[in-house]
């Protein structure tokens, strides 16, 4: 690393320090309380060696009994108070951690939750999880090495460096000597910490993101026979990211070897300067004790302020990948102050709307599309025509390239998000189960809905004889994804889901894919009368779903190329009347003729 990168990156980390202390500026009472108690375990820690001076000075002096029992007992309250205060400082230490740790995971968490589609569509779920999990668990070990350990460490080496001068001036500054070492090793692994926890943090993001795919697909690995070939692949990772920790552990256990033969020879050459101070009768056997005790107590702190140092360069990796989140760009934010959306009539507008994707290709080309309250419109085209991305823009989870949305004459940008997704229920293909019962999957978008609202709609929506078939019926578990579920009634949970939040506006895409005819029958009422006095938009592929709208617009390369009722569009031809006979040999015009 060159010396221009090195400025760089050590500008970098303060940079992300100082931003850090968000997270703990509200717990700096409970920071400020056990840096006291710490400093306070710090005096005692000094106080033993100067005790332990005095009992060998009384024994050389052949003092009484009683003497030596009253000093043995004051070491032992000294020792069992230090205990006592050390396990309140571990108790204390553990509440402020968890905190921090709160603080972080409300921030990212809530972060995550208003990014839009597209980031959590380029980053992997699993990867996510593990850059936050890592990034945060990170940050609060570095957090708790620097306010926990550095003022006690310091504290420890101003009271001891005192205690050795006033006790032998020239044992001091012989110790002295030796506690620059720990540190210079310590500076000397630090890179290579710094640079494992980043290949660390990339290598099991990686890893972890491909586990979280395959066991999320898990029906297409077994379907392909591909266990193996994804167990081999895991595991190759998996030795991969273990290398480089087994390449770790060789440098920790050097560096700490180093400092152990650092702490050797410090211990040794005070035992021998000692010794002779001792024959000269110019030191006491108590003190050279005492100076003895401090070595490794001295050494100890200042291994101590190394540690800090290491786990300030590794707490920068984790502070940077919790600011790669934070600081995502949220293109879809409401704006300072959004009007909120109560009891919209349906009026939705699009004017002029463009929309492409991160890699700029262009989905939607100059939209104009005005729909009245209650009016149902269908959006049919080929796939990846854009008819879903009209629908998700319309719910401001793509921000647009250009022109706007209106809903009630109202910019959806001018428009908070939650006021705005209130009034627009969704169903789609893809319905998004959770692993809960069935009762809170249907009420997930209400969730204060009593019973008899939910059994309603589940009515409407033809799912509540088959839901009182399942072993415990509304309270049954339905499993992650709806596992335990048909897709036909993975569906219908999905249309009462949306019944039940009784919005304005509808949007049902490909609501219908996975019914049989017999279903679809049913469900098709149970939409055609939730979508009165509600603006619906349909999207579909199966035109059974779509002849009875109000109006049919045929969306095709990102572009309107017909507006019209079924017939309409049949009379004029084009693409919209291939479509139909190609898939339904022209029985549906008969039929809404």
């Amino acid at each position: 690393m060159s010396l221009v990168e090195s400025a760089h990156e050590s500008v970098r980390s303060r940079t992300l320090l100082v931003r850090s202390l968000q997270f703990v500026r509200p717990l700096k009472r409970q920071i400020a309380g056990i840096s006291a108690l710490a400093i306070i375990v710090a005096a005692l820690g000094v106080a033993e060696p100067l005790l332990l001076k005095r009992i060998f000075d009384a024994l050389g002096a052949r003092a009484s009994i009683t003497a030596l029992v009253v000093l043995a007992s004051v070491l032992l309250g000294l020792l069992a108070a230090r205990t006592a205060l050390e396990a309140l400082l571990n108790a204390s230490t553990w509440r402020t951690r968890l905190g921090v740790d709160y603080r972080l995971r409300e921030a990212l968490l809530g972060k995550l939750g208003v990014l839009p589609l597209s980031y959590h569509q380029r980053e992997s779920v699993g990867g996510t999880v593990n850059r936050v999990n890592r990034g945060i668990d990170g940050y609060v070990n570095a957090f708790s090495e620097i306010a926990f350990k550095l003022t006690p460490a310091l504290a420890y080496l101003i009271l001891a460096t005192v205690a050795l001068f006033r006790l032998e001036w020239r044992l001091a500054v012989i110790v002295l000597a030796f506690t620059p070492l720990p540190a210079l090793i310590g500076v000397w692994a630090a890179r290579e910490q710094t640079e494992r926890e980043r290949k660390l943090m990339q290598r099991w993001t990686t890893l972890y993101s491909r586990l979280n795919e395959t066991l999320d697909g898990i029906r297409i690995v077994k379907s392909f026979a591909m266990e193996e070939v994804e167990r081999r692949r895991f595991l190759s990772g998996q030795r991969e990211g273990n290398a480089i920790v087994e390449r770790g552990a060789r440098t920790d256990a050097t560096t700490s070897a180093l400092r152990g033969f650092a702490a050797i020879l410090a211990r040794i050459a005070v035992l021998i300067a000692g010794s002779i101070l001792v024959s000269r009768g110019q030191v006491t056997v108590g003190t050279l004790v005492a100076v003895l005790g401090f070595v490794g107590a001295l050494l100890g702190p200042v291994q101590g302020l190394t540690d800090v140092y290491q786990t300030l360069q590794r707490g920068t990796v984790a502070l940077e990948t919790i600011y790669d989140i934070l600081d995502a760009p949220d293109t879809v934010a409401d704006v300072a102050k959004p009007i909120k959306l109560a009891d919209a009539r349906g009026e939705v507008r699009f004017e002029g709307v463009s929309y492409s994707y991160d890699n700029g290709t262009r989905v939607l080309h100059d939209i104009h599309l005005h729909v009245t309250p209650g009016e149902t419109v269908a959006i049919v085209g080929p796939s990846g025509g854009g008819k879903t991305t009209m629908s998700l823009l319309l719910q401001r989870l793509y921000p647009l390239d250009a022109g706007r949305i209106t809903v009630d004459g109202v910019n959806i940008r001018d428009i908070s998000a939650r006021t705005l997704r209130q009034n627009i229920s969704a169903v789609y293909q893809d319905i998004g189960l959770f692993n809960d019962t069935v009762r809170d999957n249907i009420a997930y978008g209400r969730p204060t809905a009593n019973d008899s609202d939910i059994e309603e709609a589940a009515r409407m929506a033809f799912a509540h004889d088959f839901i009182m078939a399942l072993p415990d019926g509304y309270d049954t578990v339905v499993g992650e994804h709806g596992s335990r579920l048909s897709g036909g009634q993975k569906q219908r949970i999905g249309i009462a889901r949306a019944l039940l939040k009784d919005a304005p506006i509808l949007v049902l895409d490909e609501a219908t894919a996975a019914l049989d005819a017999r279903s679809e029958a049913h469900v098709q009422q149970a939409l055609a009368n939730a979508a009165r006095g509600r603006t619906t938009f349909i999207i579909a592929h199966r035109l059974a779903t779509v002849v009875n709208a109000d109006r049919i617009v045929v969306l095709r390369d990102g572009r309107i190329e017909a507006i019209g009722t079924h017939v309409d569009l049949m009379h004029q031809g084009g693409y919209y009347a291939k479509l139909v006979n190609g898939q339904m040999g022209g029985m549906l015009l008969s039929n809404a003729a």
